[in-house]
């Protein structure tokens, strides 16, 4: 392990036992990092860390205990990581939820978007605060906020536009706030050389939309290891999809 440490990136992706989450996770193995797959689930992180070892890629994979709604599970994580390696390099907020009907906005549960919020927007901010200690060590730090282009008010405020058709009262605005985040903790961190930016992977068959996306995971994954691996000149403070930056 100590050798496949010895120059490596260390990387944190949240919810990475499946789907995007666990193609970012892939991706940035092969490019030879030492992936910390965050899962709230410990036995499937182990077998999402087994199964991504199994492909021996160029870097390693390690589950990670973490809920991002849990407070002492995150602090716990932070811990964890500052023991083991003493720094972070790499943190893909990726962990996101969407669990209300397609619905008018006046015919949404409350509670509802209350549950969104808490792993959307709540659950990222938790994280990055705590994992911005380990971040200012790195020579490189990278955040990554995957988002959707059902944040962008530009985007979904056009009546004609497919954007404005998909109703999901709690995950678009969730994924908007997320995009407000981004570009303040963008703004707090310009001077320290971390970069923050929010990364659209388009409309990928997941389990939040009943796999009706016409992108594959692998597919979505891409923008968040474009962001991840910018260089010193590179962006910060912006919503990107592969094509470019996305109006907010």
């Amino acid at each position: 392990m100590a050798a496949q440490i010895a120059g490596a990136r260390i990387a944190l992706v949240t919810g990475a036992n499946k789907g995007i989450g666990y193609e970012i996770a892939r991706a940035l193995l092969e490019q030879g990092s030492v992936v910390l797959l965050g899962c709230r689930d410990r036995n499937k992180g182990r077998s999402a860390a087994e199964r991504l070892a199994a492909a021996r890629g160029a870097g390693s994979a390690v589950a990670l205990d973490l809920d991002v709604t849990r407070p002492s599970s995150i602090a716990a994580a932070a811990r964890d990581i500052e023991a083991m390696y003493g720094r972070l390099d790499t943190l893909v907020n990726n962990a996101g939820i969407s669990v209300e009907p397609r619905a008018p906005p006046s015919a949404v549960s409350l509670e509802r978007v209350k549950q969104v919020y808490e792993t959307n927007v709540f659950g990222v901010i938790a994280v990055t605060q705590a994992m911005l200690p380990l971040l200012r060590r790195s020579p490189a730090g990278r955040i990554v906020n995957m988002s959707s282009s059902m944040a962008s008010l530009a985007l979904i405020s056009d009546p004609e536009a497919p954007w404005s058709k998909f109703g999901l009262l709690g995950y678009n605005t969730s994924k908007t706030a997320l995009n407000a985040l981004t570009v303040m903790f963008a703004n707090e961190l310009r001077e320290s050389g971390i970069k923050v930016n929010a990364g659209c992977p388009g409309y990928v068959s997941t389990d939040i939309n009943g796999h009706s996306g016409y992108r594959s995971a692998a597919q979505g994954a891409q923008i968040a290891l474009t962001l991840a691996n910018l260089p010193h000149d590179g962006a910060t403070g912006g919503f990107f999809g592969d094509s470019g930056p996305i109006p907010w």
